[in-house]
């Protein structure tokens, strides 16, 4: 049997990302892209013209966010297609839409999950169609709103890290961590002073313990902290470098996905 098309829109005020997604979309010969915005004004108008059967948001965008554009709808009563978030922010991802209401989509896109965040949505549509499915949009609305609010809650984090130098435990100020890095899964650590490695598993758990305005996700392996950025090094392709503020004043590369933060964050 066929798949059935489904018809989807694509927010990101990022052109490439937008070109990449819509790419995608199109391999699959099952999805009908409607129509392209580039922030969350264009999001709120799109989504109420053409009432899609999904959306591809954007969470980061300029004046109107991702969650601000669900708000807004929820507050209108618009009718809600399913939300697949796009994010370049891993760990804020698996903190916040991990839920059975929505799915999201990590930058730079992946084919493979690009396909299995669509087969959750066919599933959620036809869920929706059947008799109960006024009953399941209420519950989805209740489920973004939780998501949302989640979002406004400020968290507790620890103002010290435990770090590991030779054979001695040492408790180390957050505020002090220039860059954190993994490496065959080891963490390691650097501060102005001192070199350690933290007992973490994985750079999203030891983001779990890191103040979020203070530490960002340069690239998959490397975390820093702004504070400690020393000089931004323009690199090939409009790419970047930063020079951090350790011992070794260490070079860490800025993904492609992350320019984009980079450049919010910098003003560049």
């Amino acid at each position: 049997m066929a798949t059935t098309t489904i018809s989807a829109l694509i927010i990101d005020d990022e052109q490439l990302a937008r070109e990449e997604l819509k790419y995608l979309l199109d391999t699959t010969g099952s999805v009908e892209v409607l129509a392209e915005g580039v922030n969350g004004v264009e999001a709120v108008e799109l989504i109420r013209e053409y009432q899609p059967d999904v959306v591809f948001l954007d969470v980061q965008m300029p004046g109107l966010d991702g969650f601000a554009v669900l708000k807004k709808l929820i507050a209108h009563h618009d009718p809600l297609p399913q939300i697949i978030f796009a994010t370049a922010f891993d760990q804020y991802a698996v903190r916040a839409f991990d839920v059975n209401a929505i799915d999201y989509l990590l930058k730079p896109f992946d084919k493979s999950r690009v396909l299995q965040a669509l087969d959750r949505a066919r599933v959620r549509l036809q869920e929706a169609a059947q008799a109960e499915g006024e009953r399941a949009a209420e519950l989805k609305v209740d489920a973004l709103l939780r998501l949302i609010e989640q979002q406004q809650l400020p968290r507790p984090h620890s103002a010290k890290i435990v770090l590991q130098a030779l054979s001695r435990l040492l408790l180390v100020d957050q505020k002090d961590i220039c860059f954190a890095s993994i490496d065959d899964g080891v963490i390691s650590v650097a501060t102005p002073t001192l070199e350690g490695q933290s007992k973490c598993r994985t750079l999203e758990e030891l983001l779990e313990l890191l103040d979020p305005n203070m530490f960002w996700r340069a690239h998959r392996s490397y975390v820093v902290n702004i504070n400690h950025i020393k000089e931004v090094v323009p690199w090939f392709k409009s790419s970047y470098q930063l020079r951090m503020a350790d011992k070794k004043q260490t070079e860490i590369p800025v993904s492609r996905a992350q320019t984009k933060r980079l450049r919010e964050l910098f003003k560049l």
